[in-house]
């Protein structure tokens, strides 16, 4: 068995990245946002032992996102759906419980406490916010594998003291536990609460929308809102460097919570539209993880909902999978193989390195990502193309290459190069199902997997 992250230490914050003690924690997250409300304790387990097994480190899941709120015993969270009256068996239990089996296979929740839509048509008042925090933190703030996630698609701008005061309760009754905002699409966390003490770190959620598909006169619209206006379309990792940009004492690590799903319609609303493909997921990993960014959360539109039995045909997103199907789905196993790597080679000694590529970067899908550690350089093309890398990127004489297939995780030998010469190298040609490829560059000849 695995060991648990928490044995190295309490989860802690360092620069960009997170640590466990004195050992990186990469987080590889799930999108279960309805898991205590659809599944059975025995499906839960189901569930979280696979996510373990797969490698996955944190599930992201609500504790209350509808009311009235029910969960698959027909259980309620509080009394008369009363916020300031939590029930005191049942529904919390299989809480528990779901704790209880993601600690024995070394997994985190993040816990959301409640979803954003709730506290902006009241079913929570403001003044509620303190008293449920403190319920939460009484019943789970010992936990060795929590993580709290505030907000939930939620702007922060709005509702703002409800948000602050749960982040200053959650913070202030368990300091060992790390607090972070969950915000709303096409939004950085960082934007709203750029210097609060209670979020230690930051999400965005670069949502689930193409390039083209800035307006939809949707409720989700951007431009609906008065705030600043700024549209990154499917550049994820553009939000990683707008973290970033900012006073060195106010930058924290920050991650894609929300990228496209996988098997969504995409734009999310039209469901006779494209779906997102496990190649969209990987681009969205290696474009934001590459930038920076402290992990990655996958999500695939029929876990994020849990789709039971005779629910595959969903009035909102049309044809789908019943969760345990979806379970097995491609673009899960490539993030998985992302982490596989990069947890292998000293990455938070790494930062983005645009600079090294020896050609213009390239835009939108033709982008080359470029991230340098100690003693390595990790790149990837989503299209496949030619990469590039200046002369003298790493110290020594030789350079050693790898391929990653970012769909299978097989790293192959492609061979060892002269330092002071500029680098150019083809991906494999042949009978792949994908185009997109990493390259590895070390000035060791020792294959880190």
């Amino acid at each position: 068995m695995k060991q648990a992250p928490w044995t190295h230490g309490a989860l802690r914050v360092e620069g960009a990245y997170l640590y466990n003690g004195q050992t990186p924690f990469f987080w590889l997250g799930d999108t279960a946002w309805l898991m205590f409300h659809r599944l059975t304790r025995e499906q839960i387990e189901t569930y979280l032992r696979n996510r373990a097994d797969k490698g996955y480190t944190v599930i992201q899941a609500v504790a209350v996102m509808r009311m009235p709120a029910r969960n698959a015993y027909g259980q309620s969270p509080f009394v008369d759906d009363d916020f300031s009256a939590p029930a005191q068996d049942g529904y919390w239990d299989l809480i528990d419980a779901a704790f209880d089996i993601a600690r024995q296979v070394g997994l985190y929740i993040g816990l959301l406490p409640v979803w954003g839509s709730l506290v902006g048509r009241g079913a929570v008042r403001p003044e509620q916010a303190e008293g449920y925090a403190r319920f939460l933190a009484q019943r789970y703030g010992q936990r060795e594998n929590l993580i709290w996630i505030n907000g939930g698609d939620t702007r922060g701008n709005e509702n703002r003291e409800f948000w602050c005061t749960m982040g200053r309760t959650l913070k202030a009754l368990t300091p060992d536990r790390l607090v972070t905002f969950h915000p709303f699409g096409r939004t950085l966390s960082a934007d709203y609460f750029p210097t609060e003490d209670w979020c230690d770190f930051h999400m965005f959620q670069s949502g689930h929308r193409r390039y083209d598909q800035v307006v939809l006169n949707a409720w989700d619209d951007q431009n609906r809102q008065k705030e600043t206006f700024y549209w990154y379309g499917e550049d994820n990792w553009r939000y990683v460097q707008r973290a970033f940009d900012r006073p060195a004492q106010y930058v924290k690590p920050v991650l894609d919570a929300e990228p496209s799903y996988e098997a969504l319609p995409q734009g999310l609303h039209d469901k006779t539209q494209p779906r997102w493909t496990a190649a969209d997921v990987r681009r969205y990993a290696y474009w934001s993880v590459l930038a920076g960014a402290c992990g990655f959360t996958y999500g695939h539109c029929d876990l994020m909902r849990m789709a039971l039995e005779g629910e595959a045909q969903d009035a909102k997103y049309g044809q789908g999978y019943i969760w345990r199907d979806a379970l097995m789905h491609v673009g899960s196993d490539s993030v998985c193989h992302l982490k596989r790597l990069l947890t292998a080679l000293p990455y938070t000694t790494g930062k983005a390195a645009q600079q090294w590529i020896d050609e213009p970067e390239g835009e939108r899908y033709e982008r080359v990502s470029c991230f340098k550690g100690d003693g390595f350089l990790l790149l990837y093309a989503f299209t496949g193309r030619t990469l590039r890398v200046k002369a003298h990127a790493l110290d020594g004489d030789t350079l050693y290459c790898w391929w990653f297939n970012p769909e299978t995780g097989v790293l192959n030998y492609a061979g060892r190069f002269d330092a002071a010469a500029a680098l150019a190298i083809d991906p494999p040609k042949g009978q792949f199902p994908n185009r997109d490829w990493a390259l590895l560059v070390r000035n060791t000849a020792q294959c880190p997997l």
